[in-house]
């Protein structure tokens, strides 16, 4: 990824370092507010204790076109128990105040500019957040959240997918800090039994037009992907699986399965 300005970065600070001691980084998303906020805190900080390295916290959203159905039950959960974008702000700064991994939010771009984009970029610096992924947001729509970002030292994740153009990726690359989200398929998240070829060679492609730290998500689900898609890029995000396991089995099924996942990068 190409470096912006002198702006350092969290969490390409922490991919950095678990590719320097082990195989890459394990990136473990969950909703904000489920099954309640304090729940959702308390999973997100035994996320890190049991070898997740970054934390990518979901924004309940009423529109979310890239959910599959185990997150999408739970964010509607969160937001018919009440959750509101402030709460977002709270779980970041009590987990934080637990735990030191870098915490990105995911949220779609709606909520931001309803929020103010320059408030939204204020107050999670003031609770201690790293940066946004921003599923639906361009860069050469991004100009307002590139500037806000620039201006308070957050990181920005855009998405790259197999269908984009090389041109995308290079936009992706060039604007993106942390990371490249790098889509493994197309389609909604949610696990899957295989990945197939597609997410190398995106990969690849991101290499070729400069990317230095590129992470793979949508249907990582198992140790077993993690080490393989650690063998061609920085980390591995898993979301849906972890969501289940805090549906079915609450904070301990979460702690166990993010144990278990991170053997993948050779803890």
């Amino acid at each position: 990824m190409t470096a912006i300005g002198v702006i350092e970065s969290p969490v390409a600070s922490a991919i950095e370092a678990s590719r320097r001691s082990r195989a890459g980084a394990l990136i473990g998303y969950l909703p904000v507010g489920f099954p309640t906020l304090d729940e959702s805190i308390d999973a997100a900080v035994a996320l890190v204790e049991n070898g997740v390295d970054v934390l990518e916290l979901g924004i309940p959203y009423s529109d979310p076109v890239m959910d599959g159905p185990v997150i999408q039950k739970a964010t509607q959960a969160s937001l018919d128990a009440g959750f509101r974008l402030r709460d977002a702000f709270t779980a970041v700064e009590k987990i934080r105040a637990r735990v030191d991994a870098p915490i990105l939010l995911m949220t779609y771009w709606n909520p931001v500019v309803q929020y103010g984009v320059a408030r939204f970029a204020d107050d999670l610096r003031s609770a201690g957040g790293a940066g946004l992924i921003t599923p639906d947001l361009t860069v050469d729509s991004g100009a307002d959240w590139l500037a806000e970002s620039d201006r308070t030292g957050l990181d920005r994740v855009f998405l790259a997918a197999p269908t984009s153009t090389d041109e995308r990726l290079r936009l992706a690359v060039e604007n993106s800090r942390g990371f490249v989200y790098t889509v493994s398929t197309m389609g909604t998240t949610g696990a899957r039994a295989e990945l197939g070829l597609a997410a190398e060679k995106l990969v690849a492609r991101l290499r070729s037009v400069g990317s230095t730290s590129a992470c793979v998500g949508i249907g990582v689900s198992t140790a077993e992907q993690i080490a393989e898609i650690l063998g061609y890029a920085d980390g591995a995000i898993v979301g849906s699986a972890l969501v289940r396991a805090l549906a079915e089995d609450g904070v301990d099924g979460v702690a166990r399965l993010a144990a278990q996942l991170a053997t993948g990068t050779g803890r």
